[in-house]
This record gives C-alpha cells, sequence and structure tokens, in this order.
C-alpha cells in the first residue's frame, strides 16, 4: 500500500511537472500545432495526448471482458491521479439509491462554502455505458461541487456488457425519482434538483429528463450535458474527421455502443439515442457543451438545434481546441478546467433562477393571503 501511494505521488508530481513547463518547451514536445476543420488543438491536450500514445494506452482497440476490467481499473487510477488537492475539503458521503433493480452505490457531495444549499444535480458518469464509476468522477463531482455551490449526487448506474440496456436508463430514472422522494434527507428542494453528465452519463441525464416530459412526471429544474453520446452506429461528419487520433476513436465508440446496444437501437424505442426521439419539446432548460475535436461533435450540436427547434430552452456550447472527455483533464489543461467552470456556473445560475422564481411565486401568493386576510376583516367587497 505504501509503494502504490508513493507510486501515485510520483506520478502526480510527473504530470505536474511536466504541464508547468513553459509554454515553448511544452510545444517542443507536443510537436508542430495540430489545425484542422478551422479549429486548434489545445497545446495541454496535444502533450497529454502524445505522451498517451508513447505510455501506448490509447482509448481503442478490441473490447473483451479482460480488456475492460483493465480499462475500468486504469479510468480509476486516472482519476487519483489527476485529483486536485485543493478539493479535499469537499464532504462526501457513501450511500444508497434506488435502481431500477435494485439499490445502487451512490456518493454526495457538500459544497463547503453553502452546506444549507437547497439545489442538487443528480449526476452520471461517462464511459461508453462501460466504463466508469464513482471512482472515476470523483474529481469531476468536486470541482463541480465546489464551483457550482450545488449538492453533486454521483450515481454509480449498471455497466454493459453484463447488464445491456435498457439497464443502465432505469437505473438513471429510478434514482432521480429516488432522489426527489428522499431530497430532504439529501438537503435538497426537489423542487430544486437537475440532472447531468458527461459522455454516456450525458445521454441517460438528457433521456431521463426527455422521458419525465413524456410520461408528465416532475421534471429536473435543468439538464447539464458534457459532450453527449446522442445517436447510434453513426459515420461521416464528426466521426470521420476526428475519429482517429485525438483519444477517443470512431473504433471503440462503436465497440462500446455494440456492449450496450447489442441488437441496435430498437425500433419501437429510441430512448437509447435521444436524437431520433419524436418529441423533444416540454424538457427542462438544457445546457449542452460540445468539443471541437471530438468524433460525437456533430450529434451533440445536432440536438442542441432540435431542442431548440422544439421550444426548449438551450444553451450550447463549442470548444473548439478540446477533446472528448476534458472535463476529466482540468488539472492539466487550463482550457479543459475553464469549459468545465462554465459548465458549473450555469449549473449555479439555474438553480439560483429556478429559486427566485419560486420565492417570489410565495411572495406573491402571500401578498394576496395578506389582502384577503385584510379584506375579510372589514368586511370589503
Amino acid at each position: 500500500m505504501i509503494g502504490s501511494r508513493a507510486r501515485l505521488r510520483a506520478l502526480r508530481w510527473g504530470l505536474r511537472a511536466v504541464f508547468g513547463l513553459p509554454q515553448p518547451v511544452k510545444r517542443a514536445l507536443a510537436g508542430r500545432r495540430v489545425e484542422f476543420d478551422g479549429q486548434v488543438l489545445d497545446l495541454d491536450l496535444q502533450l497529454l495526448g502524445r505522451i498517451d500514445r508513447l505510455l501506448a494506452s490509447p482509448a481503442g482497440g478490441t473490447v473483451d471482458q479482460a480488456a475492460l476490467a483493465e480499462q475500468r481499473r486504469q479510468a480509476d487510477l486516472a482519476a487519483e491521479i489527476v485529483a486536485d488537492a485543493r478539493l479535499d475539503d469537499i464532504v462526501t458521503e457513501d450511500l444508497q439509491v434506488p435502481g431500477g433493480a435494485g439499490p445502487l452505490a451512490a456518493r454526495l457531495y457538500i459544497p463547503p462554502a453553502v452546506p444549507e444549499t437547497a439545489g442538487l444535480i443528480v449526476y452520471f458518469h461517462g464511459g461508453g455505458f462501460a466504463l466508469g464509476s464513482l471512482a472515476s468522477t470523483d474529481p469531476l463531482c468536486r470541482l463541480l461541487a465546489a464551483q457550482s455551490g450545488v449538492r453533486v449526487l454521483s450515481v454509480d448506474y449498471r455497466l454493459a456488457p453484463e447488464y445491456p440496456y435498457p439497464a443502465a436508463l432505469e437505473d438513471a430514472i429510478a434514482a432521480y425519482h429516488g432522489a426527489r422522494a428522499d431530497a430532504a434527507v439529501l438537503g435538497a428542494d426537489p423542487e430544486l434538483i437537475a440532472v447531468g453528465g458527461d459522455s454516456a452519463g450525458a445521454n441517460l441525464a438528457l433521456v431521463v429528463a426527455q422521458q419525465q416530459a413524456t410520461t408528465g412526471g416532475p421534471l429536473p429544474a435543468f439538464v447539464l450535458a458534457l459532450y453527449p453520446v446522442t445517436d447510434i452506429d453513426r459515420s461521416g461528419g464528426s466521426r470521420e474527421l476526428f475519429g482517429n487520433g485525438f483519444g477517443l476513436t470512431a473504433e471503440y465508440i462503436r465497440e462500446l455502443e455494440r456492449l450496450y446496444l447489442p441488437d441496435g437501437v430498437p425500433s419501437d424505442d429510441t430512448r437509447g439515442a435521444i436524437l431520433r426521439a419524436d418529441d423533444l419539446s416540454g424538457m427542462p432548460p438544457v445546457y449542452l457543451a460540445t468539443a471541437g475535436f471530438d468524433p460525437l461533435r456533430d450529434e451533440g450540436e445536432e440536438l442542441a438545434e432540435r431542442l431548440n427547434e422544439a421550444g426548449v430552452p438551450v444553451v450550447a456550447r463549442r470548444f473548439p481546441g478540446l477533446v472528448h472527455g476534458y472535463a476529466s483533464f482540468t488539472a492539466v489543461c487550463a482550457a479543459a478546467r475553464d469549459a468545465t467552470l462554465d459548465a458549473a456556473s450555469a449549473l449555479r445560475a439555474a438553480l439560483a433562477l429556478v429559486e427566485s422564481r419560486q420565492s417570489a411565486a410565495l411572495n406573491g401568493r402571500a401578498v394576496l393571503g395578506s389582502l384577503e386576510r385584510a379584506r375579510t376583516a372589514t368586511g370589503s367587497p
């Protein structure tokens, strides 16, 4: 244990030392500037990609069970390496929430500055529906909680291929309803509960909100979607342009999609590909971010357009120099951190607006009540 901790500290130190080098030195290490599709790849992410290739750990290749287990372990380890010690003061509580087939592990993050906040986001991690855990998304959840002042409830939903579609979605829907039912225990107002996620988790958050709108259930207050996957078995466009050489590959996406939806999207159930949904109206406000060098860029931006056409309030952000998964690289890339803080600010502002409207409505009802009591007391008509 001591040896592994020392190795972890050494890796953290080495990573920060490399990315703390002067810009000209990093440029020399990273190579020539990458400019593609009218966008310039962020220098830090270019350097990170080169290091990743040197270490022979690309996000690609055949996904068998042994490889998947190792990739899951590596994802948890990577999160430990990039963890920000300045966020260690975030209070966390490990607990359970309802899932589609039984209780799920979850972790609640409470911002230190505002423990009395009534806002909460139910958060679903990324990982192509086959990777990711409470551990792998821990640094991101800490950052979101710290910067938004909102409680974060991270949910450890079931993963493919052990549990293919619709297990993850059923877990996400059940967890959202569970958070509303237990809002008081979680320190939240049920009307101030948002849903969010990155990549596959962003897909789950979007579908949870869309399903609530479709069925007439209680809507989330807000949806935070970072570089979501919104369709299945796509080709061309950004999947072709950025499908190789920028971390996440098109081949790997297809492998993960086959694990989650081995028979493709059912003709009578498009929830696995929200971009194919017939009706997106009635959804709560959405913040949807895409990365310029992401194979999933186009389908995310197409969904933003469809949401806008359906009358859904949507803030669409493209961060042109970034790659898929940028919210996991905030410790080494200033641009990735800025983009993630933009999302945290949007979450804070959206829930503050909902809360202010609640207060205004309560005050309005109080005024009407006072007038009614005054009329009753004076016998006025």
